[in-house]
């Protein structure tokens, strides 16, 4: 997923020479055709989140357009204030990226684990909250946030995540994705949990159950359309992400659902129960350990439905 961003910026920053990317020191190996092919749109920041959003900001006011890059929190939860001060406050057009959500760094600690950060960034006014779920829809996001003129967040896999959509069309933000059609359960994913997710809708499948799945790569603004369609006329939903379920993405959708007055479905949030990994290992164990892995996901559909 982190390369097929770094090869749609470079597209896009060819032939936009006000868009800027800044790292915070690394990803040096998966940046190298950026800072090869445009060099002089470049910046190493340094060990030094938060003056790299800072350093961004400045940019953005300039009339660039730019794209801080670090892993897991150091660009969101290190940099919150600057976030919020530098860049929210004054609309301006940066565009924070963090490689590596959920449990991708889940072998170097909760330190490097980042599951808060949608729920910290979709809270601040003016900040749009992207997570997509494969390769293409992290291609058809970058592009549309280099083209929206103001701040947004940007999560993405770490890399090697499976390619769900041979191709996505008329791609708008704020607009979920339909996967599979079903009926009376409803699966709703975010971000590069998505792989799992298609594992368990073929356990599901095995079982004669047939739910529909959406994907929802933008978290904020939220498809509130699509969810009220489903909150009417569906049984059950069931949101799914790599996350804290506390104010995260299955914490949108009830904030829309609650509002419905003629709602029929009950929502399940499925995710990382409020608590902080005291485990350490590769992303596909935590995923296990936490139940967010395929089967895991298909075993709480079922307690939940049975």
């Amino acid at each position: 997923m982190r390369n097929a961003f770094v090869k749609t910026l470079v597209e896009i920053a060819k032939e936009n020479k006000n868009v800027e990317l800044v790292t915070g020191d690394l990803g040096f190996g998966v940046l190298k055709p950026f800072w090869e092919q445009c060099p002089d749109q470049f910046t190493n920041a340094g060990i030094a989140e938060q003056n790299m959003t800072s350093l961004a900001a400045g940019m953005a006011m300039t009339g660039k357009t730019v794209f801080t890059y670090s892993i897991g929190n150091f660009p969101t939860l290190r940099s919150l204030e600057q976030i919020r001060n530098d860049c929210a406050y004054h609309n301006a057009n940066v565009k924070v990226v963090c490689i590596g959500g959920g449990f991708s760094y889940g072998s170097l600690g909760m330190s490097h684990q980042a599951t808060e950060d949608i729920a910290v960034l979709r809270s601040l006014p003016n900040v749009l909250v992207f997570a997509p779920g494969d390769l293409v829809e992290a291609e058809e996001v970058t592009r549309a946030i280099a083209n929206y003129p103001g701040t947004c967040y940007l999560r993405l896999g770490r890399g090697g995540e499976k390619r769900i959509h041979d191709k996505i069309d008329n791609f708008e933000i704020g607009k979920a994705i339909k996967v599979r059609d079903g009926e009376q359960i409803a699966i709703f994913s975010t971000g590069a949990i998505m792989d799992e997710v298609m594992s368990a809708y073929d356990y599901l499948l095995e079982n004669d159950i047939h739910p529909s799945v959406y994907t929802f790569p933008t978290i904020k603004p939220i498809d509130k359309d699509t969810i009220e369609k489903i909150a009417k006329s569906y049984k059950y939903i069931f949101t799914i992400e790599e996350h804290n379920i506390v104010g995260g993405f299955g914490s949108a959708v009830c904030e829309v659902v609650a509002e419905i007055e003629d709602k029929k479905a009950t929502v399940k949030r499925i995710g990382i129960n409020d608590e902080y990994s005291v485990k350490v290992g590769s992303q596909k164990y935590l995923r296990e350990q936490y139940n967010l892995d395929g089967k895991g996901i298909f075993d709480t559909i079922i307690k939940a439905i049975k």
